[in-house]
């Protein structure tokens, strides 16, 4: 059984149609990335998996739970973290306060504090900058802070939305590297990146989604290396 399985899901935004019968599926230990256009559904599907949008067809399955209408604090709690399009930091917290609120289901203060801990070991940075409000860190910084805020609660699965937008190249190589390492350590994680080329280097598998429908999906290294996939989104 998939840890995370989404069937023939229908998600609409009032009457815009979004998502057109989505259904794809991530095992555990595995990196999996969705690659498509703007407006081709990417983030209303992690929408849809987080209960920020409930399907009104077809059902979001997690560790052979269907999560489909629940709230978004409630599927936290089955174990699915999330880092958001935007990095979404709270601009008056500080960085602890920040790494904080990702960890408000845990309530053993040591797990908290061992968390904040393994957050300054993936990013030094952040432990440079632990008092410094969240709205003053730069670009890379805050997504570096949105990444350790969404492994606080230990998540089964990582959502990533964009991780890699408006950075510089050198944080971006460093941002994947952190997805990388997390991965080996045991994260299983879902990533949707406009950044194509980045995404399949370091997925197992891969879906394409265009206008809410999957056209194709299979191990990354094929999906890379698919023809129309290499005009429309490899530059190729």
């Amino acid at each position: 059984m998939s840890l995370l399985e989404l069937k023939d899901v229908h998600s609409y935004y009032g009457n815009i149609h979004a998502l057109k019968g989505v259904s794809l599926s991530v095992e555990e230990g595995e990196i999996v990335t969705l690659i498509g256009a703007n407006g081709a559904g990417k983030t209303t599907t992690l929408r849809s998996i987080s209960g920020l949008l409930h399907p009104k067809k077809g059902s979001v399955v997690f560790g052979g739970k269907d999560i489909s209408n629940m709230q978004p604090h409630l599927v936290h709690r089955e174990g699915i973290g999330m880092v958001p399009e935007g990095r979404g930091v709270f601009p008056r917290l500080t960085v602890r306060e920040n790494l904080e609120m990702g960890a408000f289901t845990v309530k053993d203060k040591a797990e908290i504090k061992k968390g904040i801990e393994y957050a300054y070991t993936l990013f030094p940075r952040l432990l440079e900058r632990e008092g410094q409000y969240g709205g003053t860190l730069s670009g890379g910084e805050q997504q570096m802070l949105a990444t350790a805020r969404g492994l606080m609660a230990s998540p089964r699965i990582l959502l990533m939305d964009e991780p890699s937008m408006g950075l510089a190249p050198v944080l971006v190589d460093q941002i994947f590297d952190v997805i990388r390492e997390l991965n080996k350590k045991g994260t299983t994680i879902l990533l949707v990146e406009q950044n194509a080329l980045m995404a399949l280097s370091v997925a197992h598998r891969a879906y394409v989604l265009q206008t809410g429908a999957i056209v194709l999906s299979g191990k990354a290294s094929d999906v890379a290396s698919d023809e129309s996939v290499r005009k429309a989104y490899l530059g190729i």
